[in-house]
């Protein structure tokens, strides 16, 4: 299954979770995936601070937000493909490091265009070093370690993204290159733990090829969309931003048929085959479209409208990582129990109702009374959510394609906030001229939360038609794609309850050694 290219602890039975090596493997993962996850939460929570300092309008700082997300989006699942042809190790490295090289840029950034382009530096060194984490893990433990390994992962990641709101409303009211500029010993911690400490691994199985061109096609026409649909809310429709439409469709279009003939495609066409799978991405599109839009929106509302400080506004998204992590597990095995269904309708529908209780916030909202409570209502339905839908996408697709499976997911996640901090802000009447103006903004807020509720209550609507009733039949399978016969030990799957995702901004990456079985 796995060839080590460098002696190390990562020895042909796999590393044990309470041995000193398989400590120092876990620490170098955690932190590795800590500097995406800590960078999705302080960046939102500066942006205020960065549209004040730089002089830059509304859409400055989407892109802020958006730069990074496209080329995550876009590149991820080439990164994991890279780190299984080529050392996962290796690739996990460049990342750490290319992510670390990206922030200084960020942090030293003098005005909102260069800021904007150092972000999607860092957005291709997450691409890399996202997917080298989980796939170190996995290639790293073996059988109940390795469950055990990717729940401490997981949980201790949760950890990560708890602190960060706090730890960057701190930083902000200070500098907020400080956000970016924090990224580098950490960096250097990671670099030198690993260097010493994992081995490398490459998977013996995988594809002979990179397929490059519908990497490049996903790149061309996400950005397409993006731009133009950024363009679109902001100041209107122009003959170039159309065209920019036009061309991203038709890139995506493109994309598809590529897929569909490449001898080793990002996104195996034939589980899209399979209804439950398709349905369970479009509810992914719709749910995690609201939350891209609400965690750009609600820091800055809580700082423009209510005057909180950085660190309190930044406090204002705590509760729903801390629900995420205490309750993630009890709901993905609810979803065990009774099937994905019920969680994933009645989700959504108790989200939306945590939205609808944010548009009460306004200029002399209290956090206690008005944050709070409706945050922790979106933070359940969230819960009921999450852990259910990762559940219907992995037993939707067959083993082999299980890494796939859960990679298309992710993408699908990541591209969903990507087109929402797009779209959301222009629809709901937020533009370049009125963002900092708190009456105005206000207003735009609170249709953005209209916006917001409605796309979740469709995403309930459609897991009460599409999803199944129960895990592991076979109602509602498509036909499974031919597969050549798997090389080595089939990968048992990691436990839905010991595997759910705490982290918000995407679901979880399934190891991608899993994913050829």
């Amino acid at each position: 299954m796995t060839s080590q290219d460098v002696p190390g602890p990562a020895a042909a039975d796999g590393l044990r979770m309470g041995s000193p090596a398989g400590r120092w493997v876990l620490l170098t993962t955690v932190l590795g995936s800590s500097l995406a996850m800590l960078d999705g939460t302080v960046v939102n929570v500066a942006l205020a601070h960065i549209g004040e300092d730089l002089g830059a309008g509304f859409t400055g700082l989407q892109w802020t937000v958006n730069a990074y997300t496209l080329a995550l989006a876009a590149l991820i699942l080439l990164g994991g493909s890279l780190g299984d042809r080529y050392g996962r190790r290796r690739v996990f490295l460049i990342g750490v490091a290319w992510f670390a090289l990206a922030s200084l840029a960020c942090g030293l950034a003098p005005n909102i265009e260069l800021l904007v382009a150092a972000r999607a530096l860092q957005g291709v060194g997450g691409a890399l070093l996202t997917p080298g984490s989980l796939a170190i893990i996995s290639s790293s433990f073996h059988g109940k370690d390795r469950a055990a390994a990717v729940g401490a992962w997981s949980g201790l990641g949760g950890i990560a993204g708890a602190i960060g709101p706090f730890l960057g409303g701190w930083l902000v009211e200070w500098t907020w290159r400080a956000v970016f500029l924090l990224n580098l010993p950490l960096a250097a911690l990671v670099i030198v733990v690993a260097m010493k400490h994992v081995s490398e691994s490459r998977d013996p199985a995988a594809a002979p090829g990179l397929d490059l061109t519908g990497t490049a096609l996903a790149v061309a026409g996400l950005a397409a969309l993006t731009w133009s649909l950024t363009e679109l809310g902001a100041s209107g429709g122009s003959v170039a931003t159309w065209a920019t439409l036009a061309v991203g469709v038709l890139a995506l279009a493109a994309f598809v048929v590529v897929e569909r003939r490449s001898p080793h495609p990002l996104v195996p066409p034939a589980l899209f085959a399979n209804r439950v799978f398709t349905a369970a991405n479009i509810v992914t599109l719709l749910v995690y479209a609201a939350l891209g839009s609400l965690f750009l929106l609600l820091v800055l509302a809580l700082q423009i409208v209510a005057g909180f400080t950085p660190a309190l506004a930044g406090a204002g998204l705590l509760p729903v990582t801390v629900v995420m992590l205490l309750f993630s597990a009890r709901s993905g095995a609810l979803a065990q129990r009774i099937g994905p269904r019920i969680p994933m309708t009645v989700g959504p529908l108790v989200a939306a109702v945590g939205l609808l209780l944010m548009r009460r916030i306004g200029p002399d909202a209290s956090w206690w009374t008005d944050v709070l409570p409706a945050v922790l209502v979106f933070a359940a339905g969230l819960a009921l959510t999450v852990a259910p839908l990762t559940a219907s996408v992995l037993d939707a697709a067959p083993d082999r394609y299980a890494g796939s499976a859960s990679g298309v997911n992710n993408a699908v996640a990541r591209a969903a906030g990507l087109l929402a901090v797009a779209v959301i802000p222009g629809a709901a009447g937020i533009g370049n001229a009125d963002y900092s103006d708190p009456v105005a903004f206000e207003a735009g807020f609170r249709t953005a939360l209209l916006i917001g509720a409605g796309l979740l209550v469709l995403g309930g609507l459609v897991s009460a038609v599409g999803v199944r009733s129960k895990l592991g039949g076979p109602e509602d399978a498509g036909p499974s794609p031919a597969a050549p016969e798997p090389v080595g030990p089939p990968l048992e799957r990691i436990p839905l309850e010991r595997c759910a995702h705490c982290g918000i901004t995407g679901p979880q990456v399934y190891p991608r050694d899993a994913a050829d079985r």
